[in-house]
């Protein structure tokens, strides 16, 4: 299994750290978020990388290099022109392979065990989606799961859950978008899917932070440290 981690973005709100640094280097715990990423992927037996980079790239490349430092075989997707998720990931459609591959968004810190997601996914599945318990800065969530392991769309009669920036992805659905423009989230493709019946998800119960702002980061550095 290949994973895709999405590391390109500019971390705004975590200003000023990452006027110099790009937001998957932030260190918690004594190891930067990327790293801890990559440390749980090998121990899950994957070890084929693709990461995507942008604001502050060299800092990126340099930190990391080919990955074999850490076990792992890193190729390099630069993006010269931000290109938000979805179009991350449809800009490397070509290189994604055959099989289901691992998205992960290298900004977040989680005690997901990347063993336990599925490798395989049905003929007709588009992704397989982590989904958690909404955190305070996101009480609306984003989906709600069926007791059959269904994602479906928010509805006013069904407790939401939150996406959790990892899923297991067909390639075959990435490589059949035809996006109006180059730039777009994934939510976009992610939503007619869901909406289509063909995206599936599991509840993770356990840790997980969007470290997206200051606080976050301090409340991750306390919780951990």
């Amino acid at each position: 299994m290949r994973a895709f981690l999405l590391a390109a973005g500019l971390g705004k709100r975590l200003n000023p750290i990452t006027l110099a640094l790009p937001k998957p280097l932030i260190e918690v715990s004594g190891r930067s978020l990327i790293e801890w990423h990559i440390d749980k992927l090998v121990a899950a037996g994957i070890t084929d990388l693709l990461i995507n980079c942008h604001w502050q790239a060299e800092k990126l490349k340099a930190a990391l290099g080919d990955g074999s430092a850490r076990g792992v075989h890193i190729r390099w997707c630069d993006e010269p022109l931000l290109l938000e998720t979805g179009g991350a990931l449809h800009a490397v459609a070509s290189d994604l392979g055959d099989d289901p591959f691992l998205l992960i968004s290298a900004d977040i810190w989680t005690d997901i065990d990347f063993a336990t997601l599925p490798r395989v996914l049905a003929p007709a599945e588009a992704a397989h989606l982590v989904l958690v318990n909404n955190p305070a800065h996101h009480l609306r969530g984003d989906f709600v799961l069926g007791a059959n392991g269904q994602v479906g769309l928010l509805a006013a009669d069904a407790p939401s859950l939150t996406y959790s920036g990892v899923a297991v992805i067909a390639p075959g659905w990435v490589q059949g978008w035809k996006p109006a423009s180059k730039v777009f989230p994934l939510v976009e493709p992610l939503r007619e899917a869901v909406r289509a019946g063909s995206v599936s998800g599991a509840l993770h119960p356990g840790r997980w932070t969007d470290v997206g702002t200051i606080e976050r980061l301090r409340e991750l550095r306390a919780e951990l440290e």
